[in-house]
């Protein structure tokens, strides 16, 4: 079924002091997104970062965030990291709090976690990282929406113990036959009509064309396209022009009940 409308988030404030990854366009990347993951300072982001950005947010009436990483700065939160679910998870609570708390300065409520890079894929194939998350989510915010992909553990985990979920569909990754994104710490420069291509065929059709060749069915409630890739800017553009062009709006998760 051709969805009316669907969220578009973007990854937020991923740089560090004077230090910017990817293009340094969130300020004009921001109007144009209904969600932002907002990097909460271990793989990216600091308190100085953190501020603005909410404040950006609230600005243009985006739902925000928090987009805790592994606590990795030199690799970009994009190297695994071998450690207990517990601690994984208690890093991910330090970093959502930091934001909550440049949330609430702003006056504004989290609408949804999402972890990132390397931290993200794990969780989707590891049980017990994604039910020590759920079950901590459960305990200090029943009702903050998890992002993650249609395919993953975290998904089915979440729907299992009521967390409520968002499942993603990548603008500017592959997908492989097991409805995973293929994982990659460089991204090249991408063709922005063939992503907004990509984008609205999912939307109207609900398939992607798979690294093996074949359509896969893909479920979904936003989609993403990270601020880091090459050319980020370009590709939201083009989008939205895809998008507005087959009548489908992008509104927040809010709009879409």
């Amino acid at each position: 079924m051709k969805k009316k409308r669907i969220d578009l988030n973007s990854d937020m404030g991923e740089g560090f002091g004077p230090w910017t990854i990817g293009d340094g366009v969130d300020a004009e990347l921001m109007p144009l997104i209904s969600s932002a993951n907002i990097a909460t300072g271990f793989h990216a982001g600091d308190p100085n970062i953190m501020r603005r950005m909410v404040a950006l947010a609230r600005e243009h009436g985006v739902g925000i965030g928090a987009h805790p990483g592994f606590r990795d700065l030199v690799g970009f939160g994009r190297r695994h990291i071998q450690a207990p679910a517990e601690e994984l998870v208690n890093d991910m609570v330090y970093q959502l709090g930091a934001l909550r708390e440049f949330a609430r300065l702003e006056g504004l409520a989290l609408q949804h976690i999402k972890p990132h890079g390397a931290l993200y894929m794990h969780a989707a194939r590891d049980e017990a990282l994604s039910r020590t998350l759920v079950e901590a989510l459960q305990r200090i915010e029943p009702g903050l929406r998890l992002f993650c992909m249609e395919s993953s553990v975290t998904c089915r985990v979440a729907r299992e113990l009521g967390q409520p979920v968002v499942r993603e569909f990548y603008a500017d990754r592959d997908y492989d036959l097991s409805g995973s994104i293929v994982f990659t710490r460089r991204v090249g420069t991408l063709d922005p009509e063939a992503v907004a291509a990509k984008v609205l065929r999912a939307c109207t059709e609900g398939t992607v064309r798979t690294v093996e060749g074949e359509d896969l069915a893909i479920g979904f409630d936003s989609v993403c396209i990270h601020s880091d890739t090459p050319g980020a800017l370009a590709l939201v553009q083009a989008t939205r022009r895809a998008l507005a062009a087959h009548g489908i709006e992008v509104a927040g998760l809010a709009a879409q009940g």
